[in-house]
């Protein structure tokens, strides 16, 4: 299948700031309490409910499945850069990870318990994310449970050049508003459990929102 045309831009860009994103990206225990209580309740749904390995998509330097890890998932990361999987390898050794993209995932239809997106969905064009959230619904076992989270925004097309230190990017972010992204997830198939939607946070300007859903037990 023929990669998608802006997955190029966030490879390079990606393995480009890979090292200062390291340095500068808050770790899960370092976050603030709401957001370290969503992680933890996806951490229980998927351990209780036990229908397979939950993987971490987009998943940077590790930092996130670690967290996971920690209370007893059985997780593994996904992420699009090379030098992002090569930094989460060495930060974390006893976990896998492994090279891939959301739009043709590397993995069986019903093969995971969970997935999480955590902040890593805003790159993809909004036409494309019916591809990506499919993608989740296909993977996802019957009653397995997704977790996104990102910015979200009015339909905003950001397109930054510099990032992390200064380094130059060619990606680009969209940020949708909350209830399109929640209409998206039930097109492809996912059933909305929960939804969070955080103000700015001081000092800050975008909003935040969370995002769990279900692949439905019947068809």
């Amino acid at each position: 299948m023929p990669e998608h045309a802006y997955l190029a831009a966030v490879r390079e860009s990606y393995d480009t700031v890979a090292s200062d994103y390291f340095e500068r990206v808050k770790p899960p225990e370092e976050l603030d309490p709401l957001s370290r209580g969503m992680l933890n309740v996806f951490a229980e749904t998927v351990r209780t409910a036990g229908l397979g390995p939950v993987a971490d998509l987009g998943c940077g330097p590790g930092r996130v499945a670690a967290y996971l890890a920690g209370r007893q998932v059985d997780v593994f990361g996904l992420d699009l850069s090379p030098v992002m999987v090569e930094l989460a390898r060495g930060a974390h050794p006893d976990l896998r990870f492994g090279v891939g993209s959301m739009t043709s995932l590397p993995v069986q239809d019903g093969g995971l318990g969970g997935i999480l997106a955590y902040y890593s969905t805003h790159h993809t064009p909004p036409a494309l994310l019916p591809v990506v959230f499919g993608e989740f619904r296909r993977t996802l076992a019957p009653g397995g449970c997704l977790m996104l989270a990102g910015h979200v925004g009015a339909g905003q097309h950001l397109r930054p050049t510099r990032a992390y230190g200064g380094h130059l990017v060619s990606y680009e972010s969209y940020l949708l508003p909350p209830d399109r992204i929640a209409e998206l997830l039930k097109q492809a198939g996912l059933a909305l459990t929960a939804r969070l939607v955080e103000e700015p946070r001081e000092g800050a300007e975008r909003t935040f929102a969370t995002f769990l859903a279900r692949r439905p037990e019947q068809p």
